[in-house]
């Protein structure tokens, strides 16, 4: 590409027709011209498609109600959680999106913290909100990291998986959703400020304080240490949403205590938390329990809005094995429809599935390891079968590892 800044009236702009001694500049390619009118009013075009745009994707942010609704396609129950996490990312984001014309107001962000027991939800909470919001998302595992300098992996590797995420785009990056896993695991382990170097505890909250505050950090591009000689890449962290979640096994008995101490007498206070369920306990929990736990005050400051989990019963449960959109009783039929044979499940065969996950006591979680089980031998021999057109999963199925009824296309037979 060259510009033609000579007269020669042979040369025309292929846009508006103008000769070269029209116009300023002619800027030519392969058989083709255009002039330096035409290239300004592209540039306007473009800016006031970009603004359109932007307009348009402030104006399709969805309010907390229909983020909500959004969330109970994927995840069951957890209608506290949902709520929570729906109005906090509500407004994070229209904290992005619109510019405060007051100068002096200055709306600052809100990480999360989500407490519950192992398997209820709070990885699928993180990773919907995410997709419904058509963001950048990374799940970073806090047992991992540790100071910079000691063996594990530095605190800014978190915002390399999501540049990552990104597609490298910076600017996706610095408006993305960042779920830290298990920040409970690294917890100082009395509570008390530790005197030596806790590399992997308390070291590690005190690096995670300036990206959950928001700062620029530099990232190695490809993750690892950094080193003196290697280009880095700038991310600022005042728009990311941060959300953590963590199981903080024993928490309940620090909130059980704090809350007896406020009673008199051994009966009135057995009475009061005797029947009280772990969802209701953590329901309780107070900065202060956190304090105790042995999360450091300054961490506990930035994670504002704090989000608790129920445990899921047998009927949530079933729930889940069969209603949302990800069901895994869906994508199994979906996996045999692709092989041309249907796939039924009896109720009673769905109820001992979810006896099973209920004795495991890990949640949601232990759902997709009891179904692998189940159709294992299924999946391995199914599409080996010709003519089999319909697999039937009974309770005996699940419960003795019999095998399931196959209904061929033109004879039915038991195997």
């Amino acid at each position: 590409m060259s510009s033609k800044n000579f007269r020669n009236p042979i040369f025309r702009c292929s846009f508006c027709g103008r000769s070269a001694d029209e116009v300023e500049s002619l800027i030519s390619g392969p058989d083709v011209h255009i002039c330096n009118y035409c290239v300004e009013s592209a540039m306007e075009i473009i800016t006031r498609h970009r603004k359109q745009a932007s307009i348009q994707q402030r104006q399709q942010l969805l309010p907390p109600n229909k983020i909500k609704e959004e969330l109970d396609k994927y995840v069951i129950g957890q209608e506290k959680a949902k709520q929570i996490l729906s109005v906090a990312v509500y407004n994070h984001y229209k904290r992005i999106n619109h510019i405060v014309e007051a100068e002096d107001v200055e709306i600052e962000k809100s990480n999360i913290l989500l407490i519950g027991p192992t398997g209820t939800g709070k990885t699928l909470l993180a990773q919907t909100l995410a997709k419904i919001l058509q963001v950048p998302f990374a799940i970073a595992d806090a047992t991992v990291l540790t100071e910079a300098g000691y063996v594990g992996e530095d605190v800014e590797n978190i915002l390399v998986r999501l540049y990552h995420a990104a597609n490298y785009n910076v600017k996706e990056t610095e408006r993305g959703i960042i779920y830290i896993d298990e920040i409970d695991k690294i917890s100082r382990k009395d509570g008390n400020p530790s005197i030596t170097r806790d590399v992997s505890g308390e070291g590690v909250q005190q690096a995670l304080l300036k990206i959950l505050e928001g700062t620029v950090s530099g990232i190695p591009p490809k993750g690892g240490r950094k080193h003196p000689e290697q280009n880095l890449v700038n991310i600022n962290t005042k728009n990311i949403l941060f959300i953590c979640g963590g199981a903080f096994e024993g928490l309940e008995e620090i909130v059980l205590r704090r809350i007896g101490e406020k009673k008199i007498g051994f009966e009135k206070k057995l009475s009061t938390t005797q029947h009280l369920s772990t969802s209701e306990i953590y329901s309780m929990v107070e900065p202060e329990d956190l304090l105790k736990y042995g999360l450091i005050p300054e961490l506990i400051g930035r994670l504002p809005v704090v989000g608790t989990l129920n445990e899921i019963d047998e009927k949530a449960l079933y729930s889940i094995l069969t209603e949302p959109k990800n069901a895994l009783v869906k994508q199994y039929k979906q996996l045999m429809k692709m092989e041309g044979i249907e796939l039924e499940f009896d109720e009673e065969a769905l109820n001992a599935v979810v006896r099973q996950a209920i004795k495991r006591k890990t949640g949601a979680r232990s759902l997709r390891s009891i179904m692998e089980n189940v159709m294992l031998d299924i999946m391995y021999k199914a599409p080996s079968m010709p003519g089999l057109k319909k697999v039937v999963i009974t309770e005996e199925v699940v419960t003795e590892k019999k095998e399931p009824v196959y209904e061929f296309a033109r004879t039915k037979r038991s195997a």
